[in-house]
């Protein structure tokens, strides 16, 4: 009889809702939140002050002054980032800057990302903004420009309308990242609106954590290089002002740094390392571990690195939960375009070896999106609750103990071998 139920969070662009998971009563549930997951969203004042009281830097309406051409970069859908909270705010700037509407253009920082519809955009950036102003895909197959070199010496290639404008201005949230510790910051301009060839240099640069362990830079930023090349690509760039976002389990905005980039990224990610940081997370000890994603949902693979650490080492299960109606993300550099053809870093998710099983369930099935994962006699996909219960309870019985990461995919855990310092 299955008696315990857990709630986790549902449909980030598609009418956020809880999914209720079943598990039978003698099973032991815990429940790993990261800190800041019930913390109370900002009120429409909140934010609006934020931008208008920078980190560091001048107030946008002073760098506005007598600019024509400007351009807002926001990332994409595979971030939760409520930019429609964020853009009447900098469009007040602007306006009482003078400058002119028709020299506001929006530009989407997909990276290597599928391009946005107007649908997409109407609910990143809200319907008005999609009417009043043209907004346009970054395109990293063509029309950009060589700004200069990073310490690495990594050649930057920047989007040619970008580097036209005078002012350049992004929105973007703060959440864990598997390669440079934390998202956002110069994350914006590099891959956002860097070209293919930049943006797979510039993956090739990534080394492994210290250790090895399969979180790798997850949460972690000291030792990482890769910040050093973001803060590089922002300034090659010119990025001018920068407005970073944490958000809660339910993808509400809860804290805005606005001003000067390196400033902002800076604040926001002192602040992030709390916020996102989920107690216990790598106890090692449970026989069953969900990862269950809600902001990046489209990028679930994201949620493995963190179910991984706190599942037992003698055989556990992993249960990744997938659900995103438009399927996994379109990835020109690392998704696959077919069963024998794929991007130039084609990305496979691999089992450890002290994983029994891999289930991934998705109440949307999408079968190209499985060229995410390596071919395993250890990976499952089931489309219903039910029937993922049904495979767990063949396997475990009583005294069970499950994990469960709300939102594995921007969770992050420290252990006795990792820390922040």
């Amino acid at each position: 009889m299955t008696s315990q139920v857990v709630r986790v969070p549902q449909l980030a662009w598609h009418g956020p809702r809880a999914l209720e998971l079943w598990f039978p009563a003698g099973w032991e549930v815990k429940v790993y939140q990261m800190m800041g997951a019930d913390r109370p969203a900002l009120g429409t004042e909140e934010i609006g002050a934020a931008i208008g009281r920078p980190i560091a830097g001048r107030r946008l309406k002073e760098l506005a002054r007598r600019k024509k051409e400007v351009v807002i970069l926001f990332d994409d859908l595979t971030r939760v980032t409520r930019a429609y909270e964020i853009v009447p705010f900098l469009l007040r700037e602007l306006a009482e800057a003078g400058v002119p509407e028709e020299g506001i253009r929006f530009i989407a920082a997909l990276g290597c990302h599928g391009a946005l519809n107007r649908l997409d955009l109407a609910k990143k950036l809200g319907a008005e903004v999609v009417e009043r102003f043209p907004v346009f895909n970054h395109n990293p197959f063509a029309n950009c420009l060589e700004v200069g070199r990073t310490g690495s010496g990594l050649r930057l290639e920047v989007n040619a309308e970008v580097m036209a404008c005078e002012l350049k201005i992004g929105i973007s949230a703060v959440t864990p990242h598997i390669m440079t510790g934390f998202g956002g910051g110069g994350k914006i301009i590099l891959p956002g609106v860097t070209s293919l060839g930049t943006t797979a240099a510039f993956h090739r640069l990534e080394k492994p954590a210290p250790g090895g362990r399969e979180a790798r830079w997850m949460g972690l930023v000291e030792g990482n290089p890769l910040p050093e090349e973001l803060t590089a690509a922002g300034r090659l760039a010119g990025l001018d002002f920068k407005v970073e976002c944490l958000v809660n389990a339910w993808g509400q905005t809860t804290d805005v740094f606005a001003g000067d980039p390196p400033a902002a990224y800076a604040a926001a990610v002192a602040a992030a390392k709390h916020h996102y940081l989920t107690p216990g997370g790598a106890d090692k000890d449970r026989d069953v571990v969900v990862a269950n994603t809600f902001a990046k949902a489209s990028e679930a693979i994201a949620g493995l690195c963190t179910a991984y650490q706190a599942v037992k080492r003698d055989g556990g299960t992993v249960v990744l939960i997938a659900n995103a109606p438009e399927g996994q993300v379109v990835h020109y550099l690392m998704g696959p375009f077919g069963r024998t053809v794929a991007g130039e870093l084609k990305l496979e998710a691999g089992i450890p070896p002290y994983v029994r099983q891999l289930i991934v369930f998705s109440a949307y099935p999408d079968p190209a999106a499985r060229g995410y994962f390596a071919a395993d006699e250890r990976l499952l996909f089931l489309h219903r609750w039910e029937e993922v219960l049904a495979v767990l309870e063949s396997s475990y019985g009583p005294g069970t103990r499950v994990g469960i990461f709300p939102g594995a995919e921007i969770q992050y855990s420290l252990d006795s071998e990792r820390s922040l310092v």
